[in-house]
This record gives C-alpha cells, structure tokens and sequence, in this order.
C-alpha cells in the first residue's frame, strides 16, 4: 500500500492524491515523499500529462510530518537529519520548477494544490511549492504553520517560502507563533490563492490554461526583492532589529526554535533561494539535534497524544457522558457546564439559588456572545449550546445523569451534603465526580454509598482555556469510575492525567512549593526582581509571585492553614506563611483585590513590583547569584514530581511531564521535569541538590530514587519512557 497515487485523465491532467492507509489525517514520511518524487518525475516526463493536481484521499489535506520520524531521524545523526530534510527539499524544489527551462524559464508543467481542509506544517509547505492553492470554502479548516509550538520550526522549505512570499514581518506571527487561520483568512493574508467550492475542479480548469509566467516565483524571477525589505535595506533592518528583540523578549533565549528561524530567515535573506533552503536545512538540523526540541516533541505531541488516546485508560466498555449533572454554578462549575455543553452533553446545571444557577448559565452566554463578536461561533451555535444546559435548585432533575460533577465550595460537610442528595436521585450505574484541588478524595467518598464510583476531577481555572484535566483515584474508586472520567475529559477535547490520591494530589503538590520558595526567598531579603526574573529566564511563564498574585494570597492563606493543621509539627513553610499572612492583613489579597506583592492601576494592570515589599523585608546586600536562585526555583518543584512518582501518587512519567507543562507551565522547552532531570542527567542534579540542601534545608535533599539513577547512570525515560511504573 502505498501513500501517493496518481491518475490521468483524457485532457491530460495528473491528480496525484495523498492518502496515507490506516491514517485519519495523512502524515508525511520519507517513503512518502519518495513515492510522491517518483511520481512527480511520472507526471512530468509523460508528454500527454499537461499539469498536475495534488490533493487529498481524506476530508483534510494533511496535519504534517509524522513527528514520530521526525523524532527518530536524529537517532541516525545530524548528517542523517540533514540529508534527510535537503531530500524534502529536492522533492519540492522539483515541483517548483515543474521542469521548467533554468535559462528561458520555459517549459515547465503547471502544479496546483488542492486543499479539501486542514493543511498544516508540510501540508502547507508542499502546496507552498506548487504555483497555485486551491482550498475548500470550509470555514472548520485550518491553514498554517504551526511547528513552533512543539519546539521546532518549519523545515520543509516553509519558512524560506513564506517569509520570502510575504515578507519578514508579515509571516512572523505564521512562523513564530504558529498562527493557523480558516480559508478565507488565509487568503486575506496571502498563504494560499483560492477559495472555491471544489477545488479539485477548480485546480484542474487552472492547470489547463496556465501560462509559463504563472509558474514562475517571485523568488526565481531576475530583480526579485523581498516584500518589505532585506536584512540591509533601510526597512527591513529595522523589521529584523525589532524582530530579534521581539523573539529574545517572549522566549527568554530559552527556546532554540525560536532563534533559529529568526537566523534562517536573515541569512536565507542575503543569499539566493536554493542556498537559503541549505540554510534552512542547517538550521533545523541544529534544532532537531537539541535535547530541548526532542523532549518537547515527546511531551507536547507523542506523549500528549497518547494520554488522550487513552494509553493509561483501564478496560471497560465506553463510557462516553450523555448526561451529566453540575453540581455548584459558580465560576468551575459555570467552566465545566459550557465545555460540556460545547461537546454536545446534555447538562443540569445546580445551585442552591435559581439566581446563582441562571448566571452559571449566562456565563457560558458571555463566552459564546465574545465567540460570536470574534466571528467564531453563530447566533444559532448559541442557541443549541445554552439550549442544553437547564440551570436549577431541583435536584430531581439530576434523574438520568450517568456523571454528576460536583463543584460546590472546598468545604467537606457541604461537599457531604451535596454528595448524599444527588446519590438519592441518580441511577445505580451513574459515576460522582468531586472537582476538587487539595481535599483528598478518599475521605469525600465516606459520604458516599457507592465509594467504587467516585472519583476525583479537577479542574484547572479557568475551564474554558486550561486544557489539563487530572483525575484522581481514591482508595476504592473502581476501573469504570476511571474509565467514565478519562472518557467525559476526551469529550470535551481536554488532555487527562491520572493520579493517586494524596495531599495536593500531583500539580498543586509541585507548584505549591514553587511558589513558596519564591516566597521564601522574599522574606530572605532576596530582590523580588531577581526571583521573578530568573524564573521567567528559565521558561517559566509567571514569577512565583505573579502566580501566587494570579491565584489569590487569601486562597495561599486557607491551603497553608489546612496544611498546617494537617501535619502539625511537621509542618515545613512557616517562613512563607509570615510573609502571606502579613500580605493578607495588609489587605493584599492579590490581582482580584488591585493589590498583591505586585502594585496595580484603577485598570487593573500591573504596575511593577510594590515597593513595601522593601520596607517590610530589606533586601541584602549580598544577593545569591542568578543559577542559584534559578536551581531553588526549579529544583522546589522538580524534586515534589521525582517524589510523587516514587511514592505511587504519579504512575507515569508522561503524565508528570505533560502534566506539569499544561497544569501550571513548567518550562516547556524542558518537556517537564522528568524531561529536564534527563537533560541534566541524574549524577549532576543530585550534586545540585547535595548543595542546595546543604545550604538551604532538607526539602532539597535527593529522592532515594534520583540517587538510584545517579547511580545507575539511566535517565527516567530510558528506565521509566514506556509507562513503567516505579519499583
């Protein structure tokens, strides 16, 4: 079987069609793009053959390269890469030219792309090659580039293509920020030609009465020059000079991507185009060799994509979520009621109050009228999703729920209650889910007559935009439980972790300390700037008081209580709580209160660091160098991860990585923090932690397990990679 095939019609028009066997969007391999050469070089030898056409078996063009060979490429070297990329770039070019004449230009075949819907990475690239794009007017599809959001960049000619077609600055925000756009926008901004009803036809019509000046690139013609500006010229230096202080400014100089298309646009710039696409290949191979792009490509594809696939999902027939009861209509459960009304779930949406139900109802009107003001949803779309949702006090409503979702204040006696009710109404098959984030679930399930079908889900705020969902099992929660949760957080197109149940579960468990130890550092007398700084230079994208701002120093104050009380003597983060509890006397509650360790405008915008901070604890006058700050930060919640996989809370490696990446940020350019430990590699991180914990306390004091591996010279994913669990 084969990806590619090709056929010839009586008016001499080849339709080479992409339709890669067992495949529900066609991926490109490197047999595939050999396939599509040798028929390239078919189509262009038969003198019957007129043009080409290329287009897709499948209801989308293509969703790019198998990152999976693209992972696997670097296993042969960075020559292996390297020729691997310029063989793409033959292919291409070759379709280029179309066998054009290189002198009079002549000659050639025209080549024309069909897109019947979503084109992404080498599924734009290729038709970027052909001398024409037709896409379908369908307005679901997606057009663009999006490689630079799993740490590499457009290596197939893409980027030398677009930022040469449009122009540095008009094709940043496609190739640095991996914008996609529906058809029609595509078209606006010049990535594609044509939006038509059938493409295919209208590609045909095209190539029969194309002309040899239509196959020609702006790039190839003599006196080409780039849309606004080379390198040199007076306006392009200017958009290359704030270009490199845009990139530097957003990525901290952390994600090598990021640089690396930036150098291959400028130089590819000052040279001509096939020496730009050598460039091009240089500069991939530079960043597909970089631990950074391979550990990103294993936690925000593979691994991600496996997790919602269900590779941790227990065996159980499908328990996909008809419909589901709401317990609480404020702001998670009013986020967990529109995200499933939005997946086309019936909803009962509960509160105590018919007032407090109806504006959890209306806070799914306010996303879906910002949709509709963004053209991204219709008046009807509105209708339907608000349609499914029935806000209510009537607990007999819950009747036919086969999920209750339970998101009523963190408070066990009122968390019982609510527990007992909807069990009174709901069938005998029907899971309960607690949304909860510190309460351990085994102790809300004794409020439970069914504890084998209760279960923890919590969600991250707001619903609407967090994409983690982690399911927590508590001790006697039964597989179908887990099965019905992993399956409810697909349909609602979120990414599932799944945990054991402890104190903070897994996210809050690492970003908790996090935050602390940037507190910590505070009351040290370390410069506030300097903590939220060196945390933003290791990729993370909020300083830990930013974060602590963003989540409330009130929210801060109740855990601490809790925590303490929980653990008594034991209990570690006193420090931190002199300094909290002083914030929250003072009326500095954080960004809801315009006041927080940072200082806020009447419009809400920070407005820097405040300066009482100072007042209340100077800094010192020997401040701690940048790694350090940078390793106490980052080791803080490192070591709680490597802990909470080695006493069983977290199963899985991959779902600690993609997880923590998704949960609260943790550096992506890392892959999380099991990928940056194998970065780091074991013996060096227990040599940090030795210091640290000699300097700083017993809570940097190396896992057993992190000591094993130092010891056994593996690093977590060549022992654990494969969803092994810990010993």
């Amino acid at each position: 079987m084969t990806d590619f095939t090709m056929q010839k019609d009586a008016d001499g028009v080849a339709v080479i069609i992409w339709d890669v066997p067992g495949k529900s969007m066609n991926v490109l391999s490197l047999e595939g793009a050999g396939e599509l050469d040798t028929l390239i070089d078919d189509a262009l030898a038969d003198e019957a053959v007129k043009g080409i056409v290329i287009t897709s078996g499948k209801k989308d063009f293509a969703a790019g390269m198998d990152l999976n060979v693209i992972a696997g490429m670097k296993q042969g070297g960075a020559q292996a890469v390297f020729d691997g990329i310029m063989s793409l770039h033959h292919v291409l070019r070759k379709i280029e030219r179309a066998g054009m004449d290189p002198k009079t230009q002549k000659g050639g075949k025209p080549i024309a792309a069909a897109l019947p819907g979503t084109a992404l990475g080498i599924g734009l690239e290729l038709p970027l090659a052909t001398h024409r794009i037709f896409a379908a007017d369908n307005p679901k599809a997606k057009i663009g580039l999006p490689e630079i959001m799993v740490g590499i960049f457009p290596g197939g000619g893409g980027t030398i293509r677009l930022s040469r077609k449009l122009g540095a600055m008009a094709a940043a925000p496609f190739l640095l920020e991996g914008k996609l756009s529906d058809p029609k926008k595509a078209k606006a901004a010049g990535l594609i030609d044509e939006v038509v009803a059938d493409p295919v036809s209208a590609a045909r019509e095209w190539v029969l009465n194309a002309t040899d000046a239509d196959l020609i690139k702006p790039w190839d013609q003599k006196g080409y020059k780039m849309p606004g500006g080379e390198p040199y010229h007076p306006h392009g230096f200017i958009t290359f000079v704030g270009a490199s202080a845009m990139v530097n400014g957003k990525t901290m100089g952390v994600y090598p991507a990021a640089k690396a298309l930036l150098s291959a646009v400028y130089e590819g710039a000052q040279v001509s185009f096939d020496t730009a696409l050598k460039i091009e290949a240089r500069w991939f191979t530079n960043v597909l060799m970089n631990p950074s792009s391979s550990a990103m490509i294993r936690s925000l594809f593979i691994n991600k994509e496996a997790l919602e696939k269900g590779a941790n999902r227990p065996e159980a027939p499908d328990q996909s979520v008809r419909k589901v009861g709401i317990l609480g209509a404020g702001m998670m459960g009013a986020g967990i009621a529109y995200v499933s009304a939005m997946a086309g779930i019936e909803v009962v949406l509960i509160d105590a109050r018919q007032e407090a139900a109806d504006k959890g109802k209306s806070h799914s009107e306010g996303l879906l009228d910002k949709a509709i003001s963004r053209k991204k949803a219709t008046e009807d779309k509105k209708a339907e999703v608000l349609g499914r949702i029935n806000a209510t006090t009537d607990y007999a409503a819950l009747e036919g729920c086969d999920l209750i979702v339970e998101a009523v204040f963190e408070d066990p006696q009122v968390k019982a209650e609510v527990t007992k009710k909807a069990e009174a109404v709901i069938g005998q098959d029907a899971i309960f889910a607690t949304n909860t984030s510190t309460l351990p679930i085994s102790d809300l399930a004794r409020a439970s007559a069914r504890p084998d079908r209760f279960i923890g889900i919590h969600f991250f705020s707001p619903v609407d935009k967090m994409n983690l969902v982690e399911i927590i099992k508590g001790r006697e929660t039964g597989p179908r439980a887990v099965a019905k949760a992993l399956d409810f957080v697909r349909q609602i197109r979120k990414t599932p972790i799944v945990v054991n149940d402890a104190r903070f579960f897994y996210a809050n468990r690492c970003i908790i300390p996090y935050i602390n130890e940037g507190i910590r550092m505070v009351a040290e007398g370390v410069n506030p700037v300097l903590v939220e700084n060196a945390a933003k230079l290791m990729g993370m994208p909020l300083g830990p008081l930013q974060l602590v701002d963003e989540t409330s120093i009130d929210l801060g104050v109740k855990i601490a209580k809790a925590t303490r009380a929980a653990m008594g003597d034991a209990y570690p983060d006193g420090a931190v709580d002199e300094v909290l509890f002083w914030m929250a006397d003072q009326g500095r509650l954080g960004r809801k209160a315009n006041a927080g360790f940072y200082a806020y405008g009447d419009d809400g915008k920070r407005q820097g660091l405040w300066e009482g901070l100072a007042a209340r604890y100077p800094q010192v006058d020997d401040q701690p160098d940048l790694t350090t700050v940078q390793h106490r930060l980052m080791f803080a919640q490192t070591l709680e991860a490597v802990r909470a996989f080695e006493d069983g809370v977290l199963e899985d490696i991959r779902e600690g990585d993609v997880g923590a990446i998704l949960g609260w940020g943790f550096a992506p350019w890392t892959g999380g923090p099991f990928g940056w430990l194998d970065m780091l590699g074991a013996a060096r991180a227990v040599e940090i932690c030795d210091r640290l914990s000699a300097e700083h306390g017993d809570r940097f004091v190396a896992p057993q397990m992190l000591r094993d591996m130092a010891d056994s010279g593996q690093g977590f994913y060549a022992r654990y990679g494969a969803g092994k669990k810990a010993a």
